[in-house]
């Protein structure tokens, strides 16, 4: 299940180039392996003692109901799954943000997560951020299902993300050209949903 750092690299540039999308009816599934290419000082997180979970409930700018994302430490990074809908056709950027909050037009969820300073982006020499994820890619009717493993996050842990202010997944308008700082020049956003640890 684990990588070489030559065949991790390779994935990344795949999920930043154009993820691979499987059309079953309507529900149309996308499966990205790793969402970053870790500088060499990058360790990953230790395992987790216990399994720990967490979801976030998706909603648009008018508190409309788009979809529901779940969280889940795993020995290999946290593992993100979701489903998404109303959201339009075409690509859309996706990225965890720093703070638990989810007030349109959602500017109170704060900057990305990254706790390791670093720019925005998978093409940026000085990225990416750790909240950073490739994009989605929706069609025109039905839902996405998605997946993605981010190996250096977690949510109680070595770079949780479940700190005292909490975090927040927000899908944006328009695409993430995984370059510009510090968001993608990926536009509006237009779904959130706070994160909340299962009890």
């Amino acid at each position: 299940m684990f990588a070489t750092r030559a065949f991790t690299r390779r994935l990344v540039l795949s999920a930043a180039t154009g993820l691979t999308a499987c059309s079953t009816g309507t529900t149309t599934t996308t499966r990205v392996p790793v969402s970053s290419a870790p500088p060499p000082s990058r360790n990953k997180p230790s395992a987790p003692a216990y399994s720990t979970t967490a979801t976030a409930m998706m909603r648009d700018l008018a508190g409309g109901r788009v979809g529901t994302v779940t969280f889940t430490d795993t020995y290999a990074g946290l593992l993100i799954r979701g489903t998404v809908s109303e959201l339009g056709l075409g690509a859309h950027a996706i990225h965890i943000h720093a703070v638990g909050r989810c007030e349109p037009p959602f500017t109170t969820a704060g900057p990305h997560f990254n706790p390791e300073g670093r720019q925005h982006g998978f093409k940026n020499p000085n990225g990416p951020h750790l909240g950073d994820i490739p994009n989605i890619d929706t069609p025109a009717s039905g839902r996405l299902t998605f997946e993605f493993l981010l190996p250096y996050v977690t949510l109680r842990g070595k770079n949780a993300i479940m700190d005292g202010d909490g975090a927040a997944i927000i899908i944006h308008a328009a695409k993430d050209d995984y370059v510009t700082d510090p968001a993608g020049d990926s536009g509006a956003r237009a779904a959130c949903g706070v994160i909340t640890l299962a009890r």
